[in-house]
């Protein structure tokens, strides 16, 4: 494998191994000598050869401190998540100028104690690692026009309302309905009808005709003529 370089502020540093970005959950004992004997904190990357974290004080370069390591269980293994330890050695520890947080050194570490079964073990989290992260770099992305909205369920009331299979719904006029009469009209309306009921019955009855007879009135034509 090709010996990859690269440049930073405090010199030149060569790797040797595959590197892979991740956060691991990991300790940092050092001897007396050496600083504060614990720190517990996160990796930034670990490759087979060594690992890199944020620290929360210093630890002189040289220096000799043992490594605890949190790997996680690859896909498709029964076997749950593993302990790495081993021996380890400063290479490089940096504080980061203007940082207030609780872990302003950059410390990276080179193994000297690991042996081959736990060195490959390593080697196989930091392929997989890579493997995700190119898949989810070359994977891509879905416009957000394409992206349909997912049906939302009605309201009960709105289910409550809509008709049972088979029956057609009931489709409502649309015509405005006509205003309701105020107290004003309606006691109008009334005075007229009594008006018109009061003339109707205030009218004379018709004068009824008696109905002649033709032989009454040829029996009187008869008594004129004598």
């Amino acid at each position: 494998m090709a010996v990859k370089q690269r440049s930073a502020r405090t010199g030149r540093e060569r790797r040797g191994s595959e590197r892979a970005d991740a956060k691991l959950s990991m300790r940092v004992e050092a001897g007396i000598a050496a600083g504060p004997s614990q720190i517990v904190t996160e990796s930034q990357n670990i490759s087979a050869s060594g690992i890199y974290c944020l620290a929360s004080h210093y630890l002189a370069p040289l220096s000799k401190v043992q490594l605890t390591i949190v790997l996680p269980s690859l896909p498709g293994r029964r076997d749950a998540q593993e302990l790495v330890k081993c021996e380890g050695i400063v290479v490089r520890c940096s504080q980061r100028p203007g940082d207030k947080s609780p872990t302003p050194y950059e410390l990276a570490c080179m193994f000297s104690g690991l042996d081959r079964e736990l060195r490959s073990r390593v080697e196989e989290f930091v392929t997989w690692r890579n493997l995700q992260a190119l898949r989810a770099a070359l994977a891509p992305e879905k416009p957000e026009a394409a992206r349909k909205p997912r049906p939302q369920s009605a309201p009960v009331e709105a289910a409550a309302k809509r008709p049972a299979p088979g029956k057609k719904p009931v489709r409502k006029s649309t015509k405005p309905s006509a205003p309701k009469p105020s107290s004003k009209q309606k006691a109008a309306e009334k005075k007229v009808v009594k008006q018109k009921v009061a003339k109707q019955t205030s009218k004379p009855a018709p004068k009824k005709t008696a109905a002649v007879s033709r032989s009454k009135v040829r029996k009187a034509a008869g008594k004129k003529r004598r």
